[in-house]
């Protein structure tokens, strides 16, 4: 009520009103003085309050209970924490189960022909690609998927997307072929499923522009 009367100049003997209360006693709260207890409520909200921010807004009462016994060195009892969390009106973010993924089987697996020989004499020789995962605003991922040439460690085509599928793969070869039209380079990934699957292999086949001596091997990481 106090604030309210601050903020929008009602008189505080409507506001009594609407609440159901009389002037005296509102007078009277309001002439009190706090007790230790509340007091204390107040700094140990000070301080959950800095903790919850420092976590993100990702812990819960039991959570905030244990580092607000660490950093006051006091006996805090959870129910109380969790009291306190009601009056400030927070609650802790509920976190997303990973999810599980089943590893699948590479339905073909070509020979190392890389070998760790990470040099090129020239450019268009040796390729190298992968897909990159990144992590940005609230839980949202993003993934780049791009081929780098060995010989000056040049990017020769990229493709960002929010799935990491077989299209964000293929179309960043396409791009590549695009780039270096007439090329024959051997290409270098690591055992992914889009670059292990049948459609990869494919793919390859149909642009005939890539040497045979695909590398699929993970050692380059």
């Amino acid at each position: 009520m106090q604030a309210l009367q601050k903020e929008t100049a009602i008189r505080v003997q409507l506001l009594c009103k609407i609440a159901g209360i009389a002037r005296s006693s509102y007078y009277k709260w309001l002439d009190r003085k706090p007790s230790a207890r509340e007091m204390e409520n107040e700094k140990l909200m000070q301080v959950m309050m800095e903790i919850y921010e420092k976590v993100e807004r990702t812990f819960g009462y039991r959570q905030l209970t244990l580092h607000m016994r660490r950093g006051t060195g006091k006996t805090i009892n959870h129910k109380r924490v969790y009291r306190l969390m009601k009056v400030k009106g927070i609650q802790f973010a509920i976190r997303r189960k990973k999810k599980k993924y089943a590893y699948s089987t590479p339905q073909q697996v070509a020979e190392n022909v890389l070998n760790r020989k990470f040099q090129a004499s020239v450019p268009n020789e040796k390729w190298v690609t992968d897909v990159t995962e990144f992590k940005y605003g609230h839980g949202q991922k993003a993934y780049l998927s791009s081929i780098l040439d060995l010989h000056d460690k040049s990017i020769v085509a990229y493709v960002l997307g929010h799935s990491n599928n077989n299209p964000l793969v293929f179309q960043t070869l396409k791009l590549a072929l695009q780039a270096a039209p007439g090329s024959k380079p051997m290409l270098h990934s690591d055992r992914g499923f889009q670059y292990t699957s049948l459609d990869f292999k494919a793919l390859l086949e149909r642009k005939r522009t890539v040497s045979e001596h695909v590398s699929s091997w993970a050692m380059h990481r």
